[in-house]
């Protein structure tokens, strides 16, 4: 039976969902990237690039749903292995709301108009664009997406070698078992 709650074993079945959703969204944004880095103008790279938007929002309202269940659930979950790791995870969780946050405030500034999942985010508008809204990230959009994927090959790293060398078996916490 699985538990709901985080405790100070393993994390809850609600923890694991949104850890293992999240990677699978964030693994899609990568693909999506690639394919329009490599295939620009093909016809996989307007399917995939037309999914970036919308799948980047969902990944940023996953995000501030995980930190109200950490916060929540802050007393119950299992214990950091190190500073350097919580202050990974600090990371990965702030890169993951910049990234993008800086993306709508560009979407907004540049006043077209943004539609994910069938529904209006943001009107567009004709007047000018708002240029200090754009400038962010177009700046850092791409550079910190780039930073995120190279902590989250880290944190894979670093979970895996845990599990091989005998220390505490972080994977397993979030595994389940």
């Amino acid at each position: 039976m699985s538990q709901l709650h985080d405790c100070a074993q393993r994390y809850g079945s609600v923890s694991r969902a949104l850890h293992w959703s999240m990677a699978v969204l964030l693994a899609w944004q990568f693909v999506t990237v690639i394919v329009h880095v490599l295939l620009e103008d093909s016809a996989l790279d307007k399917f995939a690039w037309g999914t970036h938007k919308a799948t980047g929002l969902l990944l940023m309202v996953l995000v501030v749903i995980r930190l109200c269940w950490a916060l929540y659930s802050r007393n119950r979950r299992p214990a950091s292995v190190s500073t350097l790791a919580r202050l990974g995870h600090l990371t990965l969780y702030g890169l993951l709301f910049v990234i993008p946050f800086i993306a709508l405030l560009r979407q907004y500034g540049s006043g077209r108009e943004f539609v994910a999942f069938g529904m209006t985010i943001m009107p567009g508008f004709s007047d000018p664009k708002i240029d200090w809204m754009i400038a962010p990230a177009s700046l850092l959009h791409g550079n910190l997406g780039w930073l995120l994927l190279l902590l989250v090959i880290g944190h894979v790293a670093m979970a895996l070698i845990h599990r091989r060398q005998g220390g505490e078996d972080v994977l397993a916490r979030m595994i389940g078992r």
